[in-house]
């Protein structure tokens, strides 16, 4: 109720434990705080926050419109809302290296266990898209050194991720992963591997965690969860997932308003009040005010 029962702190060493665990950690990605709830419920190791997500929920394309100030609000209210680790793409770090040591600070005052930070130029596109340009290794490293060196908490993840793989090729992704873990970086963010194979490259390469995107319509084969702990992943997030299950469905819905005059026909397939007043948890602020849960909540059909 309210907020979690979970402190940041114990989320991080959970996730640093996870980390360090023999089987690979699933994080689908949330854009809403009640979106995370169905997560926990579901049994998943943690939340993701994507920055395309953060971006497109306000109507902009994933290409560095939006501030640290908004994305460290909606993070955090993620984040306030489960006992689950929650990480977040910082994107470039919102800045020069100064910036980069800012965010981190921020995003650890806003309750996120983690964060990856990117080695795109601004204005950055999404990393499945062609036509990426990178900064050079110095900027690279400069800005995960910054990260590293800004956290309070030494349990906070410091991600790296590198878009270096579309740009230049598999070696030059792996040899700037080897130099990113130098600087301080705790994991390996390597966007848009072609196939397992890259990945077994990648695991080879660092002896931290790594991490899998599957994003649909992407560069990447959506590889199950088995298929990538095979190949030495650590964790694998799905980061816009719910987003675009929930906005097919939306459209869907306003379809049948238009042309058939009423939502009826889609009913049976919406969420029942019922089961939207269980997971907003009605029941648990009655035991704090008589007065707010005072009525009966309508059958499960309802």
């Amino acid at each position: 109720m309210l907020f979690s029962t979970t402190t940041p702190e114990q989320k991080r060493a959970a996730l640093r434990q996870m980390l360090a665990g023999p089987r690979i950690v699933r994080f689908p990605g949330a854009y809403t705080p009640l979106s995370t709830t169905l997560i926990q419920e579901q049994g998943f190791d943690g939340v993701y926050i994507s920055g395309a997500v953060l971006a497109n929920e306000l109507g902009f394309p994933d290409i560095g419109l939006t501030s640290l100030a908004e994305v460290v609000q909606r993070a955090g209210q993620i984040a306030r809302v489960t006992d689950l680790p929650a990480i977040v793409d910082a994107d470039t770090g919102f800045g020069e290296p100064m910036n980069v040591a800012r965010t981190v600070q921020e995003l650890e005052n806003a309750g996120l266990a983690g964060c990856h930070i990117e080695d795109q130029f601004n204005p950055k596109r999404c990393g499945h898209l062609d036509g990426k340009s990178v900064v050079g290794l110095d900027t690279a490293v400069q800005r995960i050194r910054a990260a590293a060196e800004a956290r309070r908490d030494p349990e906070f993840l410091i991600m790296a991720r590198t878009d270096i793989r579309g740009v230049e090729g598999l070696t030059a992704a792996t040899e700037r992963a080897k130099a990113l873990v130098d600087a301080g970086a705790d994991a390996v963010f390597p966007e848009a591997m072609a196939d397992l194979s890259e990945f077994e490259a990648m695991r080879a390469a660092v002896d931290v965690p790594i991490l899998a995107n599957m994003t649909e319509f992407g560069k990447s084969q959506l590889f199950t969860a088995a298929q990538l702990e095979e190949a030495g992943v650590d964790m694998v997030i799905y980061p816009v997932t719910l987003m675009r299950s929930a906005l097919g469905a939306m459209e869907r819905v306003l379809s049948a308003i238009r042309e058939d005059g009423t939502q009826e026909a889609a009913v049976p397939d919406m969420l029942t009040r019922a089961r939207l007043y269980e997971l907003v948890d009605y029941n648990g602020y009655n035991q704090f005010d008589a007065g707010v849960f005072d009525f009966e909540v309508p059958g499960l059909h309802r």
